[in-house]
């Protein structure tokens, strides 16, 4: 069994987010592999931080297949800046970004207003 990551949110230093989605911090090799696959839903507070060791496009890619449901993917550099930003639609085999990230945020569709490429933003544990 997967143990349950920690949970942080991701505050974006551009703009206030009233109520910012509380995302697993995922590191470990077993929690990437798992993701978001097999689940039925994702709640707007809900979604996952993929953390990696360094800045890569390719390590930093996703695909969507089992995951029935789209998602809003935000790829965010070592430095904390976003880099890219996709609406990652349900069954879809790859998305990779624009340039090189060390973190993927994966939340609700809805969210993606909340954080746009060039954005500063910070880790918090909740």
């Amino acid at each position: 069994m997967i143990p349950m990551p920690r949970l942080v949110t991701i505050e974006n230093l551009k703009k206030t987010i009233e109520h910012p989605a509380q995302v697993g911090y995922c590191d470990s090799f077993l929690c990437k592999l798992r993701g978001l696959m097999f689940r039925k839903r994702l709640s707007l507070n809900e979604g996952l931080l993929l953390v990696e060791k360094q800045n890569s496009r390719l390590d930093t890619s996703i695909h969507m297949l089992f995951v029935p449901f789209d998602l809003a993917v935000f790829w965010i550099n070592s430095e904390m800046t976003v880099v890219d930003k996709v609406i990652a639609k349900s069954w879809r085999p790859a998305y990779f970004p624009k340039a090189d990230a060390k973190y993927t945020l994966e939340i609700h569709p809805e969210r993606f207003g909340d954080y746009e490429i060039g954005d500063k933003v910070e880790l918090k544990n909740v």
